[in-house]
This record gives structure tokens, C-alpha cells and sequence, in this order.
């Protein structure tokens, strides 16, 4: 049939994905054996799946198209990670894409797993225009309280860019102090593509810092579980007390110190001054 048996095929065009010259093809088609129609429904199959992805990220360049076609090219997707668990910083990170720019297999980060979390934060650092990853420590957390403390981690990590942007996609957040144009986006790493590498640049990067913090403090399972409120770090808690990671403004962790509850802190629309990003 041609000069490759049917296994080289399979192995040239379907386990390594090279291109399907029209000529072959054609020679495939024409040939009835059920491994060469194998091979052909094996690239059909990658041909859609390339072709759905394709469909995905335009929607997911949706809200930065429309601004790199004004003209706009610095646009920053921003979003933090870790306002939940009982331990460790708060993460943010801001991530500008080049115009154009195509990164296969972006999403929200919760819904990638670790390995591919780690491949794509590498790809992001390599294509983006500028990236910036900051933190905001436990002791500012229990200072300013959880929602502030995500505020300012974003403030950092915009300021934290080697460009300035001159529009920001946020994930259902506003940086009322940050004088450049912003949107929030409900939901915005699930829906854009700045907004979801910035979510897995601050995810990957956390993770990263607590699994240094359980070198710090063994035993609660920080590399595990990344200090969010599960099985496994409650029993921890029970067992072995705080420790210095922990957010002694969670009502978990006070209770196992022996401490009262904190009053209900007041809502962003209650008007609650913003904490300097210096602070």
C-alpha cells in the first residue's frame, strides 16, 4: 500500500499526531483492512477534538479580542487563589497575553489536575507578555480578614507586572483603588483566558509554598491537602494544636486555640477602607 506497514502508520499518525499528507489519506481510505480504518477513525476523532478545542479558546479569547481589536494589547487577567483554607497565604497572580496568543488546554484551574497545572503554568511564563505572582501572609489575613486580604494580593500582583496594563479582566472582583479600566467577570476563569492562566499561575504557585510549609510544620498534611479545610486536616488540628501557618481568624482553628469567635467583619458595601498595598 506504501512504503510504511500499517503499525508505522498508526505510530507516525496517530501516537505522534503528525499531519496526514491528502495523498496517503486517500490511499487509506481506499484500503478495506480494518487497521487502516482504524488509523483514519483515530485522526478523524483528533481532527474534532482539535477543532472543538479551537472553538473553545476563540470563546475563551471572547473578552480579550474585542480589546486587542481597539487597540488595547496590554489586557491583565487577574485571580487569586487559597481564600478558603485554614492555613497558609493567599495568592494572586496577574497575566498578560500577547495578542493572539493560544495556550491548548487553559482553564479554570480547579478543573485541570496537578500535572496539568504544572505544563500549562510553564507555557504561560514562556507566551505571556508579563506574568506577576504575590502573596499575602497569615498574619495580614488575620489583620485585615479574608476578603480584603484577596483584594490586596491582586493589588500586588497587578503592580507586580513588568508592563502596565491598560485594561484588567478580574474574576468577579473589582480593584476600586487600581486607576485602570477593569471588568469583572463572574466566574472569569472559566470564561477567559488571561483570567484562567492567572488562576493557575496562583494556584500552582501556592501549592508550591505549601508544600514548603510542610516541611515547616509536618504532620497536618499541608502538601496534601494545601491547608483547605478537609478531613484529614481537622483530625491534624485536633491532634496537634495550630501551628504558626495556621489563620487564627478562622473560626476553626480559634476554636482548637481556645478562642472566642470573631464578630461578623463588615462587608465591602459597608464601606471599610482598603488596605494600602504597601501594608
Amino acid at each position: 500500500m506504501t512504503r510504511y506497514s500499517l503499525d508505522e502508520l498508526r505510530q507516525r499518525y496517530v501516537v505522534e499526531g503528525r499531519p496526514l499528507e491528502a495523498s496517503l489519506e486517500e490511499i487509506l481510505r481506499a484500503d478495506g483492512r480494518a487497521g487502516a480504518r482504524a488509523i483514519l477513525a483515530a485522526i478523524e476523532k483528533r481532527r474534532f477534538e482539535n477543532r472543538s478545542e479551537g472553538q473553545r479558546l476563540r470563546k475563551m479569547l471572547r473578552y480579550e479580542t474585542l480589546l486587542w481589536d481597539q487597540g488595547q494589547d496590554a489586557v491583565a487577567g487577574i485571580d487569586e487563589a487559597g481564600m478558603s483554607p485554614l492555613a497558609g497565604p493567599v495568592a494572586a497572580a496577574a497575566v498578560i497575553l500577547k495578542p493572539g496568543t493560544r495556550i491548548t488546554g487553559i482553564d479554570d484551574s480547579k478543573k485541570l489536575d496537578a500535572n496539568s497545572r504544572e505544563a500549562l503554568a510553564i507555557e504561560i511564563k514562556e507566551k505571556a507578555a508579563s506574568w506577576s505572582v504575590a502573596f499575602v501572609e497569615v498574619e495580614e489575613i488575620d489583620t485585615i480578614n479574608i476578603y480584603w486580604a484577596g483584594i490586596l494580593a491582586m493589588r500586588r500582583a497587578v503592580e507586580g507586572l513588568g508592563l502596565t496594563p491598560q485594561h484588567l479582566l478580574i474574576d468577579a472582583k473589582r480593584l476600586k483603588e487600581v486607576p485602570i479600566p477593569q471588568q469583572a467577570i463572574i466566574k472569569g476563569d472559566a470564561k477567559s483566558a488571561s483570567i484562567a492562566a492567572a488562576s493557575i499561575l496562583a494556584k500552582v504557585s501556592r501549592d508550591a509554598l505549601m508544600r514548603t510549609l510542610d516541611t515547616r510544620h509536618p504532620g497536618y498534611g499541608f502538601a496534601d491537602h494545601k491547608g483547605y479545610p478537609v478531613r484529614a486536616h481537622y483530625a491534624a488540628l485536633a491532634q496537634l494544636g495550630a501551628c504558626a501557618a495556621h489563620r487564627r481568624s478562622f473560626g476553626p482553628v480559634r476554636e482548637v486555640l481556645g478562642l472566642p469567635p470573631l464578630p461578623p467583619w463588615p462587608s465591602a458595601s459597608e464601606g471599610v477602607r482598603q488596605p494600602d498595598a504597601s501594608s
